[in-house]
């Protein structure tokens, strides 16, 4: 590759764009916002309803960070009573793994990940799968939420 791997490029704004309107259709998102803000989006922040955890989650969040040279970061955190649990999906240029890869939770380790495709859509896609299994192990071990 050539130079352009080397860095993630700026913000890419019809990415951030179309992600929001994805995430505005999936029942587990309660509210989107761009950061700064809609004209300059760098962030897109989407906050997961808690109705859809058991009780023991105070809060859940997806952290979206999409670039012009294809890179991306995508960050799931959830909180309860002062503690957090996230992970993150990611392809940046790093010294670690591979371009494309996955920070474990509480960043305990991070492996090499492979994508089907790297199409914004399908990116969502396998994070929001992860997602959904993530919220069956909250009600298989919480049970009554």
């Amino acid at each position: 590759m050539g130079s352009p791997s080397d860095s993630t490029g700026p913000p890419d704004r019809q990415t951030l764009e179309l992600l929001e309107r994805q995430l505005a259709w999936d029942p587990l998102v309660a509210e989107t916002a761009f950061q700064p803000d809609v004209y300059e989006p760098r962030l897109l922040c989407a906050r997961l309803g808690t109705e859809c955890y058991p009780a023991s989650i105070d809060a859940a969040r997806l952290d979206v960070q999409w670039f012009t040279s294809g890179d991306f970061s995508i960050h799931y955190i959830e909180t309860t009573a002062g503690d957090r649990w996230e992970c993150r999906w990611d392809r940046h240029p790093n010294d670690h793994n591979t371009r494309t890869h996955f920070h474990e939770p509480h960043g305990d380790s991070v492996t090499d990940l492979s994508l089907p495709s790297r199409h914004p859509l399908d990116v969502y896609a396998t994070v929001q799968a992860a997602i959904e299994r993530r919220l069956e192990t909250h009600w298989e071990s919480d049970g009554t939420g």
